[in-house]
């Protein structure tokens, strides 16, 4: 499933690559449950529902995919903790059918970048094929990542471990990217630290029109709020000021922000409204 919208000369494709529950408490750290329950239900089991969303432009330079989903290559029990719910049709997973659906192929993508390399995020990096050997899912991609965040999944600790899989990350031969970087024409790596120390946004712009996805800078509209900052976060105060800094410009120039988790909202656009920014134009899927 995808959802396109035009950038100037470049078309986008929202592309839905599965859905993933997980615990509330964790999604929305310090913000007390009945605040956040009247934004998003729970389940029985405290969980609320996430989009998988990557990011397709066709770019004169190749199709550049931004995040991969959570890929093929985990076991049924961290399926069911994590609530991941990805499968595809004939044994491929929601991704490859998205891309499919536009009639492309792993093949066909020229550039992967990673918003930052936890599993739900650059799961699809890699995939297991039948004889149990784990390779890149696009063969002829470059894929591009902050220096700072690989470096952070080289520190290996209690607190990081079950978010950055080996699996998804050692088969790549990254290229690295070092701060705020323009990588292609019109395609813009943005550091937006504090979810990890290494996290990136990605700026996409032509013809004087924006689009940013957000990684997990601001998973879900329900997150806007400036303080509604992720449990997982490692350094939360510095997600504050990315998203403060993030939220004055996409307001003053009108960019369009893509969610990557948010299960009915796409993309919409920030207004100011005194210290605060609401969203206007929400596109929902479906």
């Amino acid at each position: 499933m995808h959802t396109t919208f035009t950038l100037g000369r470049l078309t986008c494709h929202a592309l839905e690559a599965g859905r993933q529950h997980l615990d509330g408490g964790a999604m929305f750290g310090v913000v007390p449950k009945p605040l956040w329950e009247r934004r998003i239900a729970p389940d029985a089991r405290n969980r609320i529902p996430l989009a998988m969303r990557c990011l397709l432009v066709e770019h004169d330079a190749g199709l550049v995919l931004i995040d991969t989903g959570a890929g093929n290559k985990e076991s049924a029990r961290f399926i069911d903790i994590n609530g991941i719910d990805n499968a595809g049709r004939d044994g491929r997973t929601a991704l490859e059918d998205a891309l499919a659906d536009l009639g492309h192929g792993p093949d066909d993508v020229a550039w992967v970048i990673d918003t930052h390399l936890h599993f739900d995020h650059a799961g699809g990096n890699t995939w297991r094929d039948h004889g149990g050997a784990v390779l890149p899912s696009f063969p002829r991609a470059r894929y591009l990542v902050q220096r700072a965040e690989l470096e952070f999944t080289r520190l290996d600790n209690e607190r990081t471990r079950a978010s950055y899989l080996a699996h998804n990350i050692a088969p790549i031969a990254f290229t690295l990217v070092e701060g705020a970087r323009e990588v292609l024409p019109g395609i813009r790596c943005l550091p937006t630290p504090g979810h990890t120390p290494g996290h990136q946004s990605v700026l996409v712009e032509s013809d004087g029109e924006h689009a940013c996805f957000l990684g997990d800078l601001v998973p879900t509209t329900h997150h806007l709020p400036i303080a509604w900052i992720m449990g997982y976060d490692v350094e939360p105060l510095r997600t504050l000021e990315s998203r403060r800094d993030l939220y004055r410009r996409a307001a003053h120039e009108g960019w369009r922000l893509v969610f990557e988790h948010d299960p009915q909202v796409a993309w919409g656009r920030l207004e100011a409204t005194g210290d605060a920014y609401a969203l206007v134009e929400p596109h929902a899927i479906g």
